[in-house]
């Protein structure tokens, strides 16, 4: 069953909340986040990209960036740019993109959740990026930024985040990327109690996004337990910051591939070859999207091309063979490309479908790529189901928008 309990946020006040919150340290380069913070000393980029305090170039894993990560941590709090809750609360945090809201519940999730699997994850993760964030959250002793999980749908919670959200949030803004973001503090001690309560009885979480950072922060958590000989289960560090969303509140949009190549074939043997495995139909120069499972999108010489998977081609009842990921990396990339290896093969590359399909459509015409090809969106229904039957889903599959602002709120580990 799921252990969250309330926390003493540590957060700005309300009047300097646009100006410390950031985008998450992993969607921008150190040049991006030196723009962003240029002539803004209160920006968290000064924590959580540490480098951009330092000439341009300079390491991001040099021992004194992340030393310089700790001194501005501890400076927004001397200076009242951060400062903590007297009291434990839940807060929400509602997202607003293309006017549709999703609301998150934000908890302290518990680190023997994860290291149990009761928190439930679909991706692979590679140490070295798990060890750069461990290393933040240990400099730091905190939680500076948020994981996002998902719950299965509970009608408790949801009335919670209607009760909740009907009041005048705590903070309400649009961020540079036009997305909205409103957030409000959990004050009411039966409400409080009401949620640990419900979230007892959800049986699993699941990470939707931020697999590096929950695996860092319950990774510390338990380096903890372990030195501390007077260890009880109770202390801070045995929780990490998490906001969980109802799934149904949450969309996932494609994720799309381009290709440098055409592995020796000519446009037309490529479509040729394709049609072994689906029935493509021209569409011509106006931007096709897939309608539905096993319906890809193909951008090549100028011209959209719909393909349909043949029956037969693919096992609906393989949680991974059904994904659209799967049958277009086995009976495209591998069989027709001679692409097999999508984390470290330098021929191909992935668009988040939030750029759209004309970033694909650019990117050939510029003869930079030889093809696009668009997938239609993983649900949420899949990817539960892949992290219930302990798969992994293959690399690049899920890309979620809006991301998570940071800054709004902080946990500490003591």
């Amino acid at each position: 069953m799921a252990k969250v309990k309330p926390f003493k946020g540590i957060r700005p006040p309300r009047e300097m909340v646009t100006e410390v919150a950031s985008r998450p340290y992993d969607v921008l380069n150190s040049e991006e986040a030196r723009q962003e913070a240029e002539g803004n000393p209160k920006s968290l980029y000064h924590i959580i990209k540490p480098e951009i305090n330092f000439e341009p170039g300079t390491d991001e894993h040099d021992p004194k960036v992340y030393d310089s990560a700790v001194e501005n941590f501890n400076a927004f709090q001397q200076n009242g740019w951060l400062v903590q809750d007297e009291n434990e609360h839940y807060y929400i945090y509602a997202q607003t993109m293309d006017g549709r809201t999703q609301y998150g519940i934000v908890v302290a999730a518990n680190v023997d959740d994860y290291m149990s699997e009761r928190i439930k994850k679909h991706e692979l993760t590679r140490r070295d990026k798990e060890e750069d964030r461990m290393k933040h959250v240990r400099i730091n002793n905190a939680n500076v930024e948020p994981v996002f999980f998902a719950f299965p749908d509970n009608d408790v919670l949801e009335n919670v985040i209607k009760t909740v959200t009907a009041k005048e949030p705590e903070y309400d803004f649009v961020a540079p990327d036009g997305f909205g973001h409103h957030f409000w503090v959990i004050d009411d001690t039966e409400m409080i109690e009401a949620i640990t309560k419900e979230f007892a009885n959800i049986p699993y979480l699941y990470i939707a996004d931020g697999h590096h950072r929950t695996a860092a922060a319950a990774l510390v958590g338990n380096e903890k337990a372990q030195q501390n000989p007077n260890h009880t289960g109770s202390e801070e560090y045995n929780y990490f910051l998490a906001v969980c969303f109802p799934a149904s509140h949450l969309k996932i949009i494609d994720y799309n591939r381009v290709v440098k190549d055409l592995n020796g074939h000519s446009a037309e043997e490529f479509l040729a070859l394709l049609e072994k495995d689906f029935v493509v139909e021209k569409k011509g120069a106006d931007e096709y999207r897939p309608v539905a499972l096993h319906n890809f999108s193909l951008y090549l010489g100028g011209e959209w091309y719909s393909l349909t998977a043949k029956e037969g081609r693919y096992n609906d009842a393989d949680p991974i063979g059904v994904l659209d990921v799967t049958i277009s990396s086995d009976l495209i990339l591998r069989d027709i490309l001679g692409i097999t290896d999508l984390r470290s093969d330098k021929r191909i590359d992935f668009v988040g479908g939030i750029r759209g399909l004309g970033e694909l459509k650019r990117r050939v015409d510029s003869g930079e790529m030889a093809m696009a090809l668009a997938l239609y969106p993983v649900s949420m229904d899949q990817l539960m189901n892949i992290a219930d039957t302990g798969n992994i889903m293959p690399p690049k599959t899920t890309w979620f928008e809006p991301k998570l602002r940071s800054g709004l709120v902080i946990h500490k580990l003591d």
